[in-house]
């Protein structure tokens, strides 16, 4: 079986010398192990192998790609890739990068992980379904204890002269608690992701996930109020999916952004930075270099409150025009896909409130601890959102009396706006990252 590094070097050899071509190879291995009453209830394990091509000729682009292929096969894909090509209408804004020198970044490869075995993984799951439902009575059972890992390979090479390779690992731990109090059930959720399985700490992820259940028992319907808002990471990190899509270069130039018309414009509070970050190691999305080879790095997306730009890819930057760049932003969905603008590791930067000092400021106010909808009830164009949350009443700077079936209705400028303070506690969920946030009034429909 030929390595990555071969394959993607056999398909250059089949390019012609009046196109660019791109060949991405990837591998990749993946296991889930899932508990339920003392027993295993799910063990998958996946595996994908495969190469990718994209042809560019006279501005016309061609894709193919090929399932754990040989050398020759490779070679074959750039003829297919090439065929598609000539069928596709020409554009001027398709082009590969020039190369770039990429830092490596060995920390994303933990061998240690790698090597554990089967046996190890299901052993983990059982100990983390046991714990979770020792640690509280009123949690007697879960809906999900699962631990998962994976390990892939990239390799990019092109004529343009881009010849990278790099290697990760990743692993995770998800706890889904039900609490249940007489005739009344509230879930709690909890997740971690690591760089390995050897690293990865699941007790802190199920007494978590046990507390947020236990903490929502007899939640009452607020009255409506106009009120401080606190969101919690959780919360928080459901709003940051709509931002990533506002600030996605493809959609800017379809028109689908209502950040379109704003760079430079303070947008935010001053409180506010919204980042991208490829090289941040604790950060899940960390990789030196993203699907087209471009090296990752650090893009403030707003700064301070202002809007500096957004995230590109080789062709949206070129199509943007004004001397705009790549910001090492391309991402795949495999082998099969062609790339697209895509965060790395997306995050607000913490600020200096401890958790304590941040609920302090929202006394009289409410906690949000998940919130429903995001994505269905915001529209990216005009910003508008109205949204389904839970959370616990603030009084005396501490948590209190739980509360359901809560609406937020506001729009993400008035909501960046209105932030009045950010947390230390920065926390990431798959590759988004936030702290919690203050929102200094926001009104909460209830009864």
């Amino acid at each position: 079986m030929p390595d990555l590094g071969t394959l993607v070097h056999a398909a250059l050899d089949a390019a012609d010398e009046d196109e660019q071509v791109e060949a991405y190879a990837e591998e990749a291995r993946q296991t889930e192990v899932s508990a339920l009453r003392s027993e295993i209830e799910g063990m998958t394990f996946a595996e994908s192998r495969g190469l990718g091509v994209r042809v560019i000729r006279e501005g016309r682009l061609g894709y193919a790609w090929a399932a754990d292929p040989s050398e020759d096969e490779a070679r074959e894909t750039v003829w297919r890739a090439r065929e598609n090509a000539a069928l596709s209408e020409p554009d001027e804004h398709n082009a590969l990068p020039e190369p770039q020198t990429a830092e490596a970044m060995p920390e994303i490869f933990r061998e240690q992980s790698v090597a554990v075995a089967a046996d190890d993984k299901v052993r983990m799951a059982m100990e983390l379904e046991a714990y979770t439902v020792s640690r509280d009575p009123r949690v007697s059972k879960v809906d999900l204890a699962q631990v998962g890992d994976a390990v892939s390979r990239v390799a990019i090479a092109s004529t343009t002269g881009v010849d990278v390779e790099y290697a990760r690992t990743d692993a995770w731990a998800v706890v889904v608690t039900l609490a249940v109090d007489g005739d009344e059930t509230q879930t709690g959720f909890s997740y971690a992701i690591t760089r390995g399985l050897d690293a990865l700490t699941w007790e802190p992820v199920a007494d978590e996930a046990v507390a947020r259940a236990v903490k929502m028992l007899g939640a009452v319907k607020p009255p409506t109020a106009r009120v401080a808002v606190a969101l919690d990471p959780f919360a928080a990190s459901s709003f940051l999916g709509v931002l990533a899509g506002a600030l996605n270069a493809e959609n800017v130039l379809k028109g689908r952004s209502l950040f379109a018309d704003m760079v430079g414009r303070a947008v935010g509070s001053y409180a506010f930075t919204l980042v991208d970050d490829g090289r941040r190691l604790d950060g899940p999305g960390a990789c030196p270099f993203d699907a087209e080879g471009v090296p990752s790095g650090r893009t403030e997306l707003f700064t301070g409150g202002t809007l500096n730009g957004f995230l590109h890819d080789t062709y949206t930057a070129r199509r943007a025009g004004g001397g705009q760049r790549s910001t090492g932003n391309a991402k795949r969905g495999g082998y099969r896909s062609t790339p697209g603008v895509g965060t790395s590791n997306f995050f607000v930067d913490p600020g200096t409130l401890s958790y304590d000092q941040l609920l302090a400021k929202a006394e009289g106010g409410v906690l949000i601890m998940e919130v429903s909808g995001v994505h269905s009830g915001a529209n990216p164009i005009s910003g508008e959102f109205s949204v389904g949350a839970t959370g616990l009443r603030v009084d005396g700077g501490a948590t209190g009396e739980p509360l359901r079936e809560m609406t937020i209705a506001s729009t993400l400028p008035e909501m960046l706006a209105g932030i009045a303070g950010i947390g230390s506690d920065l926390r990431f969920f798959s590759s988004v990252g936030t702290p919690s946030i203050l929102i200094g009034e926001m009104t909460l429909a209830g009864v």
